[in-house]
């Protein structure tokens, strides 16, 4: 290919999944300046490898198997780095794990994004590529570099923590109040 040729095809195949990386990357990282810079790290690399690539194939999942390895590379970088400052200087260490809230583009309920960014890392990133990304459980597999027995019992657990997270909210809102009134109408009548 010509360098004309290669750019036109990474823009046709690579370009219009920026946003739905940028959306994941903010998921992931809870920070919108550290997810521009995953994503441009991604896109990058997918720049540089892009002679391998193959036209036709699902350019979607290769850019997220891209990110998971840059966002895996990151973590390393940011636990060595907090290892290191951690004996040294407490303070360095507080502000370099600050939390702020994840900002989403389709989940807009914060209770929902909040208990998404609760949920522990291995989880949340499960649970982002199959439930609101929708890959399947092999896609997920092969981005993440796992067994697909692994995705399967991370997304059960993963769900099952965002349920326990999110039962108060959804009795707020008065979901399932109705099942909950039904079975202890049903043991009320038992006893």
């Amino acid at each position: 290919m010509h360098g004309t040729d290669a750019e036109r095809l990474f823009e046709a195949e690579a370009l219009p999944h920026i946003d739905v990386l940028f959306r994941t990357a903010v998921r992931l990282t809870a920070d919108r300046t550290e997810a521009e810079d995953l994503v441009q790290e991604t896109y990058a690399q997918a720049w540089a490898s892009f002679k391998a690539y193959e036209p036709g194939t699902n350019c979607r999942a290769w850019l997220f198997k891209i990110l998971m390895h840059k966002l895996e590379h990151q973590r390393r970088r940011r636990h060595a780095l907090l290892k290191r400052t951690a004996e040294t200087d407490a303070e360095l260490l507080a502000q370099t794990v600050a939390y702020a809230p994840p900002v989403g583009q389709e989940l807009r309920d914060e209770e929902v994004l909040a208990a998404l960014g609760r949920v522990p890392e291995r989880f949340r990133e499960v649970v982002l590529l199959a439930d609101v990304e929708e890959f399947s459980y092999r896609e997920t597999a092969e981005i993440l570099s796992v067994p697909v027995g692994t995705v399967m019992s991370r997304l059960s657990r993963g769900r099952k923590l965002l349920r326990g997270m999110l039962s108060g909210v959804a009795a707020a809102y008065g979901i399932g109040s109705t099942q909950a009134r039904g079975r202890s109408t049903r043991a009320a009548a038992a006893a």
